[in-house]
């Protein structure tokens, strides 16, 4: 696999991750890992079973959308990858699920509110939705505009703090410092999901989490104080 093996490898992991996690079935979602240095990155192979996967089965795909080694056709969803790497700079993994309750709120067009502190040790701020995209932005370049739906959306968010986002009528998509950890958050965001959809089932008139929660949770795990964990 040459000088790509690392991020092959990487991306074939995080695929096989997304299936363990059972955050899609069959072929649906993808992953990809990163190399600043080179830039490149490898993604899933589009269609292909994640028990067919292995790491010379990965495509590798530069940040003009053009196929660097791979004899197969990259994931539909690469230009939304390349978008991100594009602009979101210092991450190094992608992930895009269709994990059912994380869909869901994409589909009713809803952030996720922040009501508890499982959510507060992940982000302090709602889990954000895009705008839904206007038809001439889908006859455009559907899956490049829903990259720019995301960066749109990011304007007054920092996507280092928050590293999820849902994509209005479509689904969930996560980054993080490596592939893995974007899948890591896409498992995170899955969860968030479920458990805000019950909170609404139990009491529709639930009211978010107070500030000072918020933040002793987040900042005990990701403060400059942070104290969670073993040292």
């Amino acid at each position: 696999m040459g000088h790509f093996s690392t991020i092959k490898e990487e991306a074939y992991l995080a695929n096989m991750e997304i299936s363990k996690q059972k955050l899609a079935i069959y072929t649906f979602g993808n992953a990809s890992s990163f190399d600043p240095d080179l830039g490149v990155y490898a993604i899933k192979p589009s269609g292909v079973p994640y028990d067919e996967l292995s790491p010379e089965k990965m495509v590798v795909v530069d940040l003009e959308n053009n196929i660097v080694e791979g004899e197969l056709r990259p994931s539909s969803d690469t230009k939304t990858h390349t978008i991100l790497y594009r602009h979101f700079e210092g991450i190094g993994g992608i992930c895009h699920t269709h994990s059912a309750y994380a869909v869901a709120w994409a589909q009713a067009k809803r952030a996720i509110p922040i009501f508890g502190t499982t959510h507060a040790d992940h982000l302090t701020v709602e889990v954000p939705v895009t705008e839904v995209m206007n038809d001439e932005a889908i006859t455009r370049d559907y899956e490049t505009e829903t990259g720019k739906q995301i960066l749109s959306t990011f304007e007054s968010i920092n996507y280092k703090e928050v590293e999820m986002v849902l994509v209005a009528c479509h689904g969930p998509f996560s980054w993080g410092k490596d592939a893995m950890k974007a899948v890591y958050n896409s498992a995170v965001l899955e969860e968030l999901a479920k458990m805000a959809t019950l909170t609404l089932q139990i009491n529709p008139a639930a009211e978010e989490l107070k500030q000072t929660i918020r933040d002793k949770h987040y900042y005990r795990k990701h403060g400059k104080n942070a104290y969670y964990g073993q040292l």
